[in-house]
């Protein structure tokens, strides 16, 4: 029984679940989309959605003990700064930067030891030394 509470999941909320989906299971080393075996396809049939990439929640998980990444539809869209986000860490932080531009982000601002971006639905995150 766990005493204290415990990460499972870290959700973002967006209007394009799969291929945001797929930009952080390329951002994330040694994480992907999870895949879809019969009974997630049945899953999505029961809810009258017959193409993966209409999927209303996207998972994006690694290896155990590691926190996965789950992508949910809303209607609405990103309406202000986020109150909570992730900081990637690098060896080689311009590199990083190059590649993630490359996925598809956009550098916000660069500051000492640090870049913040914005993934491509305007999440904003930064990359680290």
């Amino acid at each position: 029984m766990w005493k204290v509470a415990r990460l499972h999941d870290i959700v973002f909320d967006c209007s394009h679940p799969a291929p945001l989906a797929r930009f952080w299971a390329e951002v994330l080393d040694g994480y992907r989309v999870a895949p879809y075996d019969e009974q997630e396809l049945r899953r999505l049939a029961d809810h009258g959605i017959d193409d993966p990439e209409d999927d209303p929640t996207v998972l994006v998980e690694a290896g155990p003990g590691q926190p996965r990444y789950f992508f949910a539809l809303v209607p609405e869209g990103k309406l202000a700064k986020n109150r909570v986000h992730l900081d990637l860490a690098s060896d080689d932080p311009a590199a990083e930067v190059a590649r993630l531009v490359k996925l598809g982000a956009a550098t916000v601002q660069e500051y000492e030891g640090w870049v913040q971006m914005i993934d491509p639905e305007g999440n904003e995150f930064c990359v680290v030394r």
